[in-house]
């Protein structure tokens, strides 16, 4: 009985540095590593001590670690091509075994009573997810835009006009994404905008 074994993301020539920047901005500001950094800082804001800041690590292990750790679990056992699961078939089952991961840390944040700031960031991350979950049934949306969206209007919300310029990492993973091949123009901008629910959620929460 033979297994299915996923293609492999395509491969850059090992001189082109434009390739080499784009796959380490890929790597670097993926969705998890965003998640996990924008609870940090908004935990920390939250008590302005590091009794917030263990708020905000209590949170990105329901909302990154667990997630991230699933997909690289996936890609270990062949079910999944790489950690960006670049098919879009195959985004189905850890997208929903991350909403799942998502939905229990919000129940125990709510039963341990965790700052509202932390609590509303964890409901607008699960209203992210489960927007480009509904997507990605039926196209390939762009989930690093949608999470890089999503963040640089959560920042604006917290600190002011000055985040605007963390609109310049939004761009920086859109072009990353495109340099790749990931996806189009089209699912980058729709996945930017996307981001916009998330953010929504934790305006009318905080």
């Amino acid at each position: 009985m033979s297994t299915f074994t996923p293609p492999a993301p395509p491969a850059f020539s090992a001189s082109s540095g434009t390739e080499k920047t784009a796959r380490i901005l890929t790597d670097v500001l993926a969705p998890a590593n965003l998640v996990t950094a924008l609870l940090l800082l908004i935990g920390w804001h939250s008590t302005h001590s590091w009794t917030g800041l263990g708020w905000g690590l209590l949170a990105a292990l329901f909302c990154g670690v667990i997630p991230i750790s699933l997909i690289l679990l996936g890609v270990r056992r062949g079910a999944l091509t790489d950690k960006h699961i670049r098919l879009r078939r195959q985004r189905l089952v850890p997208m929903t075994a991350s909403l799942l991961s998502v939905i229990a840390g919000l129940a125990l944040l709510h039963a341990v009573g965790a700052p509202r700031d932390v609590s509303a960031l964890v409901v607008a991350m699960l209203v992210g997810l489960v927007s480009s979950t509904a997507v990605t049934v039926r196209w390939q949306i762009s989930i690093h835009n949608s999470v890089a969206g999503g963040t640089v209007m959560i920042l604006m919300l917290v600190f002011g006009p000055a985040m605007a310029l963390s609109l310049i990492g939004a761009a920086a993973i859109g072009w990353s994404r495109l340099v790749l091949k990931a996806h189009t123009l089209a699912q980058v901008l729709a996945g930017t905008a996307l981001g916009s629910t998330a953010a929504l959620a934790f305006a009318l929460l905080r």
